[in-house]
């Protein structure tokens, strides 16, 4: 079976986040880094929009299931 990603462009067209539910071990690292962007209680609950792409980046690179990634479309 293909692994679920839920796909979350930025406005500035930058990056795309990439989530993939199955994979989250609910560590809590993005919400305590970009708590304007992570809000579980939220619908939806990841608001790419309310940071930057390099704070964006550099969040998503400490995420430890690699749960979170993104894809680059400024290359």
């Amino acid at each position: 079976m293909e692994e679920k990603i839920i796909k979350y462009p930025h406005p500035n067209g930058e990056i795309t986040v990439l989530w993939k539910p199955e994979r989250c071990e609910h560590a809590g690292i993005c919400v305590k880094m970009l708590p304007q962007v992570y809000n579980p209680k939220d619908r939806p609950w990841l608001k790419p929009e309310n940071a930057g792409t390099e704070d964006l980046i550099k969040q998503i690179n400490q995420c430890p299931s690699g749960a979170l990634s993104f894809i680059d479309n400024r290359v």
